[in-house]
């Protein structure tokens, strides 16, 4: 029997202490059940006898250094390893400022968390023998120290990646960066809307894992459940804890003892989400309404930028037929009826469904077992 190995997967937790929540009437994603919908997950994932969990960054609402210490203090009870990365969210600029963390303070704060021997934002740590785990930074800022509004790896972090992966020659590594580096989306990386959530040099970080026994990327920010392939590499993405339909993942992962098609690696997904926490009883039903109620400005981006550039007057009639599509999006796997759209913007949104294959729809967002 080959190596076997089991871990749990939270994005996008956005921790905010009730005190510290910001009031922006229009955001999708609800950080008031940030703290007890964290609970919840991981009660259930103590149950699971996990060799570690992932947590691909935004692991605060803006970067709060109390938010950082109460996440640090909690992921500290647990009794498996947890490894993390920075996201957008938790860095908003590079110096600390107003009780918000700086960037050469996110490894100290997450010593235990995967930077015990990495005074940098990335890293690398041994899973399993010949197994490991590399952790990326793809949060960057400008001269004057303002956070970059796509995702960036600088040629110093790249070119330790490469001598990483050159001494890991051989061995299966996972990767773990903030970021998307594979479209998950149609047009992500063209799309004005979609750009922010890639990073903008992805092909660079490719072009370092292709022939690498890295086969296998985890993201988070989109807030959106969805799983990409090119010809070599598989990206997992995870939706917010705190977003519709309010996810967390259970990956395993296996040895194949005879591989087929030159694939020597087994990956299972299974997903979950969080029903309810105090005060919200029937949460998904109640987000997914958070979410429906809040889109329109969000569709009349979409609707009037490239490639559809609808006049404003088009896109206000369309937008409250689309009220539903982000969070049909966010829970992977979408499948909506687009036939009551103008003929043109059908086509922009038919790609955005599930593939149709012999007449079944090809569901691998949320639960897929793929070989690599």
């Amino acid at each position: 029997m080959g190596v076997q190995f089991r871990f749990g997967i939270i994005s996008d937790l956005h921790i905010a202490l009730p005190h510290t929540i910001w009031d922006i009437p229009n955001r999708f994603h609800l950080v008031e059940v940030s703290t007890h919908a964290l609970e919840q997950a991981l009660a259930h994932l103590v149950q699971l006898d996990l060799d570690f969990l992932l947590l691909p960054g935004d692991l605060t609402q803006h970067g709060e250094g109390e938010n950082h210490e109460w996440l640090v203090a909690r992921l500290s009870q647990l009794p498996f390893p947890v490894y993390v990365v920075p996201g957008n969210h938790d860095i908003v600029q590079a110096q600390a400022q107003a009780g918000r963390i700086g960037l050469s303070d996110f490894p100290k704060r997450y010593e235990k968390f995967g930077y015990g021997q990495s005074a940098q934002p990335y890293y690398v740590e041994t899973l399993l023998p010949g197994v490991n785990l590399i952790g990326l930074n793809s949060i960057a800022f400008d001269d004057s120290g303002q956070q970059l509004p796509t995702g960036w790896m600088d040629e110093q972090q790249l070119d330790w990646l490469a001598d990483t992966l050159t001494r890991l020659a051989d061995q299966f590594t996972l990767v773990m960066i903030h970021h998307n580096v594979l479209e998950h989306l149609p047009q992500q990386s063209k799309s004005p809307l979609g750009q922010r959530y890639m990073l903008k040099n992805a092909d660079r970080l490719l072009a370092r894992l292709q022939g690498t026994g890295a086969k296998l990327i985890l993201t988070g920010h989109l807030h959106v459940q969805d799983v990409a392939r090119n010809s070599e590499i598989c990206e997992i993405t995870t939706g917010s804890l705190v977003s519709y339909p309010h996810p967390y993942r259970v990956v395993r992962i296996s040895q194949q003892d005879n591989p087929q098609d030159n694939s020597q690696w087994q990956v299972e997904i299974e997903s979950h989400t969080i029903q309810s926490v105090p005060g919200w009883p029937d949460l998904p039903t109640r987000s997914r309404q958070w979410m429906s109620d809040r889109s329109f400005p969000f569709m009349m981006k979409l609707l009037t930028r490239p490639p559809l550039s609808l006049p404003e007057a088009e896109a206000a009639h369309i937008a409250p037929d689309l009220r539903d599509f982000w969070a049909t999006i966010a829970a992977g796997d979408s499948q909506f009826d687009v036939s009551a759209l103008p003929r043109r913007v059908q086509r922009y949104f038919e790609p955005f469904n599930v593939p149709i294959v012999d007449g079944k729809p090809q569901t691998i967002d949320n639960f897929a077992t793929l070989s690599l």
